[in-house]
């Protein structure tokens, strides 16, 4: 019965057994996406697209989301002086005044002096809280920044859900930064909100030397537009997003192109992302200090860029081996004015999506610990189905 067994089942088995491996390992090293995400390139109507090899995908509303343990962003603390600010006060930039905020529980229920439930918290405030304090310290208004840790976004797409405040008295901006010459912007003035006619406008600037040879004030170059949302920023949140390619510029919001830029002002370098909220009194810009303490609420943050780093170009070249294979290149949703759906995707969120990426909180340790995990059971599957054990 023995030697029966040996001579039928073994050799119909085992090159079953081997084909079903192969497969399996075919898919660790056939990763979705390997080749890199490809964007709509002037709005999601057109036809025209660009590829990126890497991404940073935050997500600051997350549960378990922690500031304190990101390897992506980094809180800013440093002070300057009314005459580096640029305006009537200084400016103290404090790591405390960057905090998660989580949407209320139960545990924060209270019962009002009206016999009404209160809640502490909102789930419309929920996010990265970036604050600007009314009360000034030694002479500086306490603010708030964080900075993506690499500094190697090329060309990329830049997206950001956010949530202004109401208070006038602030600016929040949210921008791509090499130095002060080569600098793309986003800024919004809360003074210049004006609920009574719905007029909400947004700066958009290409800082260059003309607009340094200017006092830094870019007003009168071709690569400063205000542009007005045809929505109220304080109200909810949006996603405000910048294309930054060879030669030109796109600046959306929800999906809407509101202005393109070209020409020398453009950058030529690679940089980083900052997000910040500031006030120093200026009544040409800022204004303020705020009457209240003002917050800034970011939900997510979405990057996918080219690195100009010799290690991550050839790790790409590594991974991509067909960029015309199916799902070698995958496709970044887009939010649009009819269909926020696209907020709440994430490529990590997925599985077999960000092979070879630089993930927060997942070293290069923990992925490959993941894969041979994976690999291991993957295989006492396929064992015990190809003998029958299970």
């Amino acid at each position: 019965m023995e030697r029966r067994w040996q001579r039928h089942c073994w050799p119909r088995q085992l090159p079953l057994f081997f084909l079903l491996i192969l497969l399996f390992l075919a898919t660790l090293v056939s990763a979705d996406c390997e080749c890199g995400y490809s964007s709509s390139i002037g709005g999601s109507n057109t036809h025209l697209r660009a590829v990126f090899t890497d991404l940073i995908e935050s997500d600051f509303s997350a549960d378990g989301y922690d500031i304190n343990t990101d390897t992506d962003w980094v809180r800013q603390a440093f002070n300057l002086t009314n005459e580096k600010a640029r305006g009537a006060y200084g400016e103290m930039f404090a790591v405390e005044n960057v905090v998660v905020m989580k949407p209320p529980t139960i545990s924060d229920r209270k019962d009002g002096d009206d016999g009404q439930t209160e809640w502490q918290g909102s789930s419309s405030s929920e996010g990265l809280s970036l604050m600007v304090r009314t009360e000034l310290v030694e002479g500086m208004v306490p603010v708030a920044e964080v900075d993506t840790r690499r500094l190697d976004m090329h060309w990329g797409t830049f997206r950001a859900s956010i949530k202004m405040t109401g208070e006038r008295g602030t600016c929040a901006a949210f921008f791509w930064y090499f130095n002060d010459t080569q600098e793309i912007d986003m800024e919004f003035l809360s003074k210049e909100f004006n609920r009574s006619n719905s007029s909400y406008p947004v700066n958009l600037v290409l800082q260059s030397r003309e607009a340094m040879q200017a006092g830094f004030d870019a007003h009168g170059t071709k690569n400063f537009v205000k542009a007005y949302l045809p929505f109220d920023p304080t109200s909810d949140y949006h996603e405000y997003r910048i294309d930054y390619l060879p030669n030109r510029v796109y600046f959306f919001a929800d999906g809407i192109p509101l202005a393109e830029m070209d020409g020398p002002a453009v950058p030529t370098s690679a940089g980083h992302l900052i997000l910040q909220h500031w006030s120093n009194g200026n009544k040409l810009w800022s204004g303020g200090p705020p009457a209240k303490d003002s917050a800034l609420m970011v939900k997510y943050v979405k990057a996918y860029f080219n690195s100009s780093t010799i290690q991550r170009q050839q790790d790409w070249q590594n991974r991509c081996k067909n960029p015309l294979a199916h799902r070698a290149v995958c496709n970044i949703p887009d939010v649009t004015p009819t269909n926020y759906s696209a907020a709440r995707w994430f490529f990590r969120d997925q599985e077999n999506m960000t092979n070879n990426q630089t993930l927060s909180g997942e070293s290069e340790g923990s992925r490959l610990e993941r894969v041979w995990c994976m690999t291991f059971y993957a295989l006492l599957f396929v064992t015990g189905w190809a003998f029958a054990l299970w």
